[in-house]
This record gives C-alpha cells, sequence and structure tokens, in this order.
C-alpha cells in the first residue's frame, strides 16, 4: 500500500486556499480517496489560541515569539500527520511552514532564522501556490479583518513566497474561477496519487514520508 500524499496549498491572504482545500477534499472523497484536510494555524490547542488572539489584534508578542509559536504549533501535530500519511490517509493542508516564513521575513526577520525552526518537518509531496495580486486580494470580502492583512505587507510576503519556491512547486492563476482552479487543482493531484500508486508496486523498498522541511 502506498503511504498517503502530503498535498499543501500556499499563497497570500484572500487567494482562496481554505475554499479549495475543502472542494479538493470532497472530490478525493468522492473518488474513494482516505483523506483529511488540515489548517495551520491550527487555532485549535492552547499555542493556537495564543495564536488567534495575536491575529485578531487582542493580543501583542515580539515579531520572533509569533514566528516560534507558529512553528511550535506545526510541530506539535507532526507525529499525528506522519501516523496518517503512513497508513494511507492523503494530507490536504491549509498554509504551512512555507507561510510562516513568508510572513516573518515580509515583517524584516532574517530568512534563515526563519527557516531553522521548521527544519526537519515533514516535506510536501506537492506544493501548490496560489498567486494573487494583492490588488485583487484587496477586493475579497474579509480582507483586512486581520493583523497581517495589509497591502504593502502582502506584496513583501508574496515576494518571499517566490523566493522560497522550488522547480516542484505548482503555481495556480488564482485570479481564475473557483472552479477553474479547483478542476486544476484535482487533476494534478489525481496525478501525484496515481503515480505514487504506480511506483509502491513496482518497488521493493519502503516509500518513506520525506522529514527534510528547508534541508
Amino acid at each position: 500500500m502506498a503511504r498517503g500524499r502530503f498535498i499543501l496549498l500556499e499563497g497570500c491572504d484572500r487567494a482562496g486556499k481554505s475554499t479549495q482545500c475543502e472542494m479538493l477534499v470532497a472530490a478525493m472523497k468522492e473518488r474513494g480517496h482516505s483523506v483529511e484536510l488540515c489548517k495551520f494555524p491550527d487555532r485549535t490547542t492552547t499555542i493556537g489560541q495564543m495564536i488567534h488572539a495575536y491575529l485578531t489584534n487582542t493580543r501583542e508578542l515580539d515579531d520572533r515569539a509569533i514566528h516560534l509559536l507558529f512553528s511550535a504549533n506545526r510541530w506539535e501535530a507532526m507525529q499525528a500527520m506522519k501516523r496518517k500519511l503512513q497508513q494511507g490517509i492523503h494530507l490536504v493542508v491549509d498554509r504551512y511552514a512555507y507561510s510562516g516564513v513568508a510572513f516573518s521575513t515580509a515583517k524584516g526577520l532574517d530568512l534563515t532564522w526563519c527557516k531553522n525552526p521548521d527544519r526537519g518537518l515533514v516535506r510536501p509531496d506537492l506544493t501548490f501556490f496560489l498567486d494573487l495580486p494583492t490588488s485583487e486580494a484587496e477586493k475579497r470580502g474579509g480582507f483586512g479583518e486581520e493583523r497581517y492583512e495589509k497591502r504593502e505587507l502582502q506584496e513583501r510576503v508574496r515576494d518571499v513566497f517566490l523566493q522560497l519556491k522550488s522547480n516542484e512547486w505548482v503555481i495556480v492563476d488564482a485570479c481564475k474561477s473557483v472552479q477553474s482552479m479547483h478542476n486544476e487543482l484535482l487533476r494534478e493531484v489525481e496525478h501525484k496519487i496515481r503515480v505514487a500508486e504506480e511506483d509502491a508496486k513496482l518497488a521493493d523498498d519502503e516509500d518513506d514520508i520525506l522529514e527534510d522541511m528547508f534541508m
């Protein structure tokens, strides 16, 4: 049995990540896949509640402190995520370490320092970057409600994301319709899973989880 695939959706605020994650999970379930949705930050944990208070402007924290809290929020989910992937469950993840690095670097922290707390996290098998100009994001409902939703910061965040991207990333035009984006994401995911399943049938060795984030 092939292990589950870690499918990540990244992008600036209001790019449509949460909507696309939910649509992707629903479509994969319809096709018979075992799949779960994960969101970062996970605001249900004690650490997540501190992050939520910060993001909603009800608590002030030093930029380095909040960066480390975001990282800790990811680390506390690692064992459960690994276990699910090993059980053959696919994970569709809404934001991850790339967001943490992009936002903190955009605020003026050192890029390498920002990467260090997340080194060794499970690395995604497939990363989508939903690319949306800030001028378009501002037109979408809810923009500006949270701390980071400011034009200048969002533009710097996008620049850092583009520095972080690798050839393995799939860049998606987030100006397209919701359905067009969904069709593109689902097509890429189905291809990734199909190739992994075919490789698993041929391979003698175990298909290891990628534990080399930022290495």
